[in-house]
């Protein structure tokens, strides 16, 4: 049973450059960019079937580490396709999703995003959480905004 948690999300969401992990290694001579926070997740930039070489993906790393995902989307148009296929790979590949967390969350939910949330969440047959926007790409509000988030029996359920 996977003892890890791993989130799969943009790096637009953290505030980062965006770039391929191939092309970070490529420019830096790493192979794999992948950095275990004290707590032991695992935090990826790119999606679940984005390379981290040329021939080994996000999803290859969390088979052979055995974790389970976290799966970060965005709530708006378009949400419901990638996410299910995103569900669908990793269940594929034998992983656990633990929850899909949709972000930025507005304040104000659109008819659209409340019916993205339930039809994920319905269809997907997993739990759908939701992150605001954050106030500002700083380590503080990504705390505060996480501790909203019910992790801890994202943590226990494995």
């Amino acid at each position: 049973m996977p003892r890890e948690l791993m989130m799969i999300r943009d790096a637009a969401m953290a505030g980062q450059r965006a770039m391929s992990h191939a092309l970070a290694a490529v420019r830096d001579g790493d192979t794999i960019r992948s950095q275990l926070s004290p707590l032991g997740e695992r935090e990826s930039v790119g999606g679940l079937l984005a390379p981290l070489t040329e021939d080994y993906t996000v999803c290859d790393l969390a088979v052979e580490l055995r974790l389970a995902l976290l799966i970060a989307a965005r709530p708006g148009l378009g949400t419901i396709n990638h996410t299910l296929l995103t569900l669908r790979a990793a269940r594929a590949a034998g992983l656990e999703v633990r929850a899909v967390v949709l972000t930025p969350w507005p304040a104000q939910p659109s008819e659209l995003e409340r019916s993205n949330r339930e039809t994920i969440a319905r269809i997907g047959r997993v739990e759908v959480a939701v992150l605001g926007h954050l106030a500002a790409a700083d380590l503080d509000e990504l705390a505060r905004a996480g501790a909203t988030l019910p992790w801890r029996s994202w943590l226990a359920s494995g």
